[in-house]
């Protein structure tokens, strides 16, 4: 998590306005999730998450491995996206907001080292299940969904456009408070929906043969998920990121205290 927000700061700055050095400096970190060491000289950003992936891959499934290394690129290369976005100066639409956020949100790779720090591995059937599969897309929508409301004043000072409540409010046109509602309604629905499925999955682990510490896994993999949602609310509501107004910078002053990622 300390990687995740030392990272993001890095782009409320120039570095946030450049699409095409924001590629470029990402794209360095891409290459050390698939396989490159960082190169002579490389900045503190690289080097530390050098470090960071090779603990977090070691030990762990090829499965896992391939799938999170795809996650790490999938929230690398979007940030450019979100660059891209600030220059636009207008939210996008729905399906665009959500192809970009999911990226940048980087709540999936939340999740999926989860798995490591629970020790658990779900077999491929059951993961890649409809209920399971849902049930994923669900914890990724939720806290970044509700971040959107909670960091919104933070963000509209930074010209960030890839938030709900903005897309909401461009695509109606509605008041900030209908969008607030709106947005919160979308979550409302995410969350009955994943509970709904979660009854689902003992008949569905049943159906699939699965051995009992099979089953065990995939009971603690829903857990993980449930678990993610509820804590990352509990700490958005109360960290100081969000609720303090002198974390609102205007865009003209860096939003971090040192530049450590460089191309």
């Amino acid at each position: 998590m300390a990687f995740f927000f030392v990272f993001d700061d890095q782009f409320d700055g120039p570095l946030g306005q450049d699409p095409a050095r924001a590629a470029t400096v990402c794209q360095q970190l891409i290459d050390i999730v698939h396989g490159a060491a960082p190169a002579p000289g490389a900045d503190a950003c690289s080097v530390a998450f050098a470090d960071l992936w090779a603990r977090s891959a070691d030990g762990a499934h090829p499965g896992w491995v391939a799938r999170t290394a795809h996650e790490w690129e999938y929230y690398f290369a979007t940030q450019a996206h979100e660059a891209i976005g600030r220059l636009r100066g207008t939210p996008g639409d729905m399906d665009t907001y959500l192809q970009v956020r999911r990226g940048i949100a980087g709540t999936a790779l939340t999740i999926s080292l989860a798995e490591r720090a629970a020790g658990i591995n779900v077999p491929a059937a059951a993961f890649h299940s409809p209920q399971l599969r849902i049930m994923r897309d669900i914890a990724v929508d939720v806290p970044m969904m509700c971040n959107d409301v909670y960091s919104l004043e933070k963000e509209e000072a930074r010209g960030d456009m890839d938030n709900l409540v903005l897309v909401l409010e461009h695509a109606r046109p509605c008041t900030r408070d209908e969008a607030i509602t709106t947005a919160r309604r979308e979550v409302d629905a995410r969350v009955e929906r994943f509970q709904e499925l979660a009854r689902q999955v003992p008949a569905m682990c049943l159906q699939l043969g699965l051995t009992g510490p099979e089953r065990t896994a995939v009971a603690m993999y829903v857990e993980v998920m449930g678990t993610w949602m509820s804590g990352y609310h509990a700490w958005q509501t109360q960290t100081r990121r969000y609720t303090s107004a002198l974390r609102i910078i205007p865009i003209t002053g860096p939003g971090y205290f040192d530049e450590v990622l460089g191309a």
